[in-house]
């Protein structure tokens, strides 16, 4: 069951599973397009394992057309500077939810990816998903911070976030003491998972993604 609803005042996207709670919780965190139907799809997805998932509307209702990147980039400007504080309103409202059973993940796509990162900075989050989190790079000063384990993903075609980053970023899980994964895909490039758009889709890897997706969350939020 899915249903638009407010969680610490930001509208969102809520999937639940069919059983009866509570249950182990996934905070699905937008592209920089926006909430759109392949964020929800995602939801969607993690409700169908058993998890009570949930999408914020970071954009609060405004949108960017696929391949609009100018428009994208706007409303990142716009709403990403707020975007991490209402972030952690939402882990500390589900949290606290009765649904929830108290063990809570994050995943990212993106734009989300650097934000999923974030939410683990800041909060005390059970496990964190990124798949190509953009900009990461900016945030690689406040690892020192992260506490939870963290499973990135990858495709070693992404000009925006190109392996040398990535390494860049593995070695600093380590030198962190992070418990982690790190993933790169060859032959693929940024929104590999993306399944709604060919040009950039990546059947094997985004395959591969989502079964090591699923081993994260079963073994740290059960």
């Amino acid at each position: 069951m899915a249903e638009y609803v407010q969680i610490d005042n930001l509208p969102g996207y809520l999937s639940r599973p069919t059983d009866e709670g509570p249950w182990p919780t996934v905070i699905v965190i937008q592209e920089w397009w926006g909430l759109d139907d392949q964020t929800k799809s995602i939801a969607d997805r993690f409700a169908g394992l058993g998890y009570l998932a949930f999408s914020p509307d970071l954009y609060h209702g405004e949108l960017a057309q696929l391949g609009d990147n100018e428009k994208a980039m706007s409303l990142v400007q716009k709403y990403g500077p707020g975007a991490a504080v209402e972030l952690q309103g939402v882990f500390d409202a589900l949290k606290n939810d009765p649904q929830s059973n108290g063990k809570i993940g994050s995943v990212g796509f993106c734009f989300g990816g650097r934000m999923s990162l974030l939410l683990g900075i800041n909060r005390p989050i059970d496990a964190v998903c990124t798949f190509y989190g953009g900009g990461m790079q900016q945030i690689f000063d406040q690892m020192d911070a992260l506490k939870c384990p963290v499973l990135g993903l990858f495709g070693d075609k992404d000009v925006s976030i190109p392996v040398g980053t990535v390494e860049q970023f593995d070695l600093l899980l380590d030198k962190v003491g992070v418990e982690h994964e790190i993933i790169v895909y060859p032959n693929s490039g940024h929104a590999f998972f993306r399944d709604s758009d060919p040009k950039v889709y990546k059947h094997e890897a985004a395959n591969d993604a989502w079964e090591r997706v699923k081993i994260f969350f079963q073994t740290h939020l059960h």
